[in-house]
Formats: structure tokens, sequence, C-alpha cells
């Protein structure tokens, strides 16, 4: 088994049931990547390995969407020795930097993510971070539960690579049999 998959199984991060994914879609099965970082040795052996695939790209700052990739994106950001920011959603529903936070025009910037599926939210902080001038050279997650699929326009290294089933609301089977969806991300689970 993958090492960052005993990762997950040993910090309970692996959940069964159903789900309602940040994108909208529906799944049987959610990575929790929050119960990895509630341990502070799993947290940095995690971003130890990231850091080694992410070193290669010569980044000058990390930035990560807020909420959920705060703590990979700051463990990484320390593994490479480099700053680390992140991006909060405006009330308008756009990302933006706030708290102080700024990018010097030409950073070579990596985005941090904890789970990809479609993409969205690291598409998203891609325009923020151009639209700042600076450069994107790289997204960084820790699973990829795309299988692959998505394409940043940037190389995209994933700890873990998982493919999913994911269903639209109105083809899930498991809404059809009558089990009720939960939200377990940080838009949702309290």
């Amino acid at each position: 088994m993958n090492k960052v998959m005993q990762l997950f199984e040993r910090s309970g991060a692996v959940l069964k049931g159903h789900f309602i994914l940040t994108s909208g879609l529906h799944s049987d099965t959610y990575m929790q990547c929050a119960k990895l970082f509630e341990f502070g040795d799993i947290s940095e052996e995690l971003c130890k390995m990231a850091a080694e695939k992410v070193k290669k790209y010569n980044a000058d700052v990390v930035v990560s969407p807020a909420v959920g990739a705060i703590i990979f994106g700051y463990e990484l950001s320390k593994q490479l020795g480099i700053p680390n920011m992140f991006a909060e959603r405006e009330k308008d529903g756009n990302f933006a930097l706030r708290r102080g936070f700024e990018l010097k025009k030409g950073s070579k910037v990596i985005i941090a993510e904890n789970v990809v599926t479609t993409g969205g939210s690291v598409k998203e902080v891609i325009e923020l971070v151009k639209g700042l001038g600076s450069e994107v050279v790289a997204v960084a997650e820790v699973v990829d539960r795309s299988g692959g699929k998505v394409d940043f326009g940037v190389p995209n290294e994933s700890l873990l690579q998982i493919d999913v089933k994911t269903y639209s609301p109105d083809e899930c089977p498991m809404c059809k049999a009558g089990t009720a969806a939960v939200k377990p991300g940080s838009k949702g689970l309290k």
C-alpha cells in the first residue's frame, strides 16, 4: 500500500458514506485531509515528501486556498524554506489575498491544495496569482481525486492519485436509495 494512503488510514482520514464534495459532486468516499494535519508528525512527513517533488520548480512563495489547505501550504513552505500565504473568498465569492499578504510582481508561486477533484478552487487561485503579476510554476496537492485528469496548465504534483467514483446529484445512486448526504469539508461539517 502507498505510504500516503497508510498515513490517511492511520489518522482516520478515509471516510465512507454519502458525501457532497466542494465541487457539488457526490461520492461514497471522502479524503478528510484535516485529519491528517491533526498530527504534526504526519504533517511533517507528508510535506517533506511534497517538498521533494516540487523543490525543482524554484518557487519563491506558496499560496493556498483557504481554509482547508492552509496547514498543508504552511508546512510545505516550511519544508521549502520559503514564505507562505493563503487566499480567502471575499463576499462576492472570489479569492483575494487579505490580512496584509502581498505577492511581489514576478514571484514564482506553488499553489498548495489538499484535495483536487475538479480543480475549481486551484484554477481560481491561479487566476488570482496571474492577475497580481506573478507566475504559477506548479501545483502541489495531497490527493488528486481526478485520476490525473485535471489540467492546470502547469506541472501538477500529487502525493496520492486516486480515481474515486463521483456522481452528479441527479445521477447519484445513494440519493436514489434515500441516504442523506453530508458535506464533510470546510464548508459543511461542523
